[in-house]
């Protein structure tokens, strides 16, 4: 048993602080206090990032979003929020000019200096550099009453308990995914450390091999082409080219507030189907003007011959086995029929991310957690986990690991004002 004594108390703990724990924060600002007839949230949020940052490795000039900037962290859920995308025009006095843009659709650097502008904003509840370990139990007379979070706040540092709360939200991202058997490394990057890398480079590369067939590989290959010159690219997917986003208005529907309800109240095999079905509107696929840029400039490279663009479709990376002087990339044909290997300087893996798994932090309460047949965490609708009666506090998620309940909108912008709208509802209610 815990001593209730200890740490200070929060209504609120969020673990991580991107956009869907931003949002939350803003939920709970304009859901609480005087005005809104409920009492004040005490909450703190923990960050393992040193600063605010999102998606930073793939902020390249030019690349713009691919969701409406009306589906900022307020608006859909309080369109009057100070927190809007437009109340940062308004504050940064560039809104004249961002209508004249006629545009739905931003430059990521802005969106994401408007999502650093609204984070500066909480900076008072947000400990940065926290990496956050576990989530220990507090019992009181038999029940659950507190959750303590223990975090790791320097290398080596044994984990200490930085805040006691009476509910944990979990919003902590997407990791990474390489292959099997691929490990980074100065010449082997993941595509989200796009910019980093290219930028830590000492020469320019010749020969580049990009390794995916979504957008952020198409955005890769194409940031490469134009950043040097005098390289190489070799883009290797398995899909006979890019395949374009469908972002056509009715399919755009599915991950409109409403859906997500229409979905959570689903059969499995309903859901499966959905998401099967509709899997093109954010996974392997290209932004159409991107994709027919590519072909342009490929067709072009080939008029003028001078062909530095190359497409390896149908076709999987099998190996990458690095050297004193390189990469040396093995290609293979999905038909079977051809294999080539590529001496390569630089290799960039765009081979998407994983949602991070939050059963770890709660090793101590995994038994009063319900788990569906594939050891997933059940989920209510309000993205509570579902708990015995033993466990008086509310453990949320927030983000792709709620997908296979609540649709391929869990882990996207796009319903990420609504959404904490609703997980800071079912906190102040109790």
């Amino acid at each position: 048993m815990t001593a209730r004594s200890g740490p200070l108390t929060e209504d609120v703990v969020g673990v991580g602080f991107g956009p869907s724990n931003l949002a939350l924060a803003i939920a709970l600002e304009e859901s609480a206090g005087p005005a809104s007839g409920n009492p004040g949230v005490g909450m703190r949020f923990f960050e393992r990032q040193e600063e605010f940052g999102w998606h930073r490795g793939m902020l390249m000039e030019g690349a713009t979003m691919q969701v409406s900037f009306l589906k900022d962290l307020a608006t859909m859920r309080n369109p009057a929020s100070a927190y809007t995308f437009v109340s940062y025009l308004k504050a940064k006095g560039r809104m004249a000019e961002f209508i004249n843009s006629k545009t739905l659709f931003p430059l990521r650097v802005e969106f994401h200096d408007y999502l650093e502008w609204v984070a500066e904003q909480f900076a008072s509840v947000v400990s940065y550099a926290s990496d956050i370990t576990g989530i220990r139990p507090v019992v009181e007379n038999g029940a659950v009453e507190y959750l303590d979070i223990l975090a790791r706040t320097s290398p080596g540092a044994a984990p200490t308990v930085v805040s006691r709360a009476r509910n944990v939200v979990i919003g902590a991202g997407l990791s990474p995914r390489m292959p099997a058997g691929v490990q980074e490394s100065d010449r082997i990057w993941h595509s989200s450390r796009l910019l980093h890398r290219t930028a830590a480079l000492t020469r320019a590369p010749r020969t580049v091999v990009v390794v995916g067939s979504g957008q952020s590989a198409a955005e890769a290959a194409d940031y490469l082409h134009r950043t040097f010159p005098g390289a190489e690219v070799n883009a290797v997917l398995s899909r006979y080219g890019y395949s374009v986003a469908d972002d056509s208005p009715f399919v755009n529907g599915i991950f409109d507030p409403d859906a997500v309800g229409q979905f959570y109240s689903a059969p499995q095999d309903v859901k499966q189907t959905l998401i099967g079905y509709h899997s093109n509107t954010n996974y392997s696929v290209v932004d159409l003007d991107l994709s027919q840029e590519l072909y342009r400039r490929i067709y072009q490279e080939k008029v003028l011959g001078t062909q530095r663009f190359k497409m390896l479709n149908a076709a999987r990376a099998t190996a990458a086995e690095e050297h004193a002087d390189g990469v040396r990339v093995t290609v293979d044909s999905l038909a079977g029929d051809s294999s080539r290997v590529i001496d390569a300087d630089v290799v960039v893996y765009a081979t998407g991310y994983r949602p991070s798994d939050p059963l770890p932090l709660f090793r101590e309460l995994l038994a009063d957690c319900k788990r569906d047949g594939e050891g997933r965490l059940v989920v209510g609708r309000d993205y509570r986990v579902t708990t015995s009666d033993a466990v008086r506090c509310g453990i949320y998620l927030q983000g792709a690991s709620t997908e296979h309940s609540h649709g391929l909108a869990a882990g996207l912008l796009s319903n990420t004002a609504v959404r904490s709208g609703e997980i800071a509802a079912s906190i102040l209610k109790g």
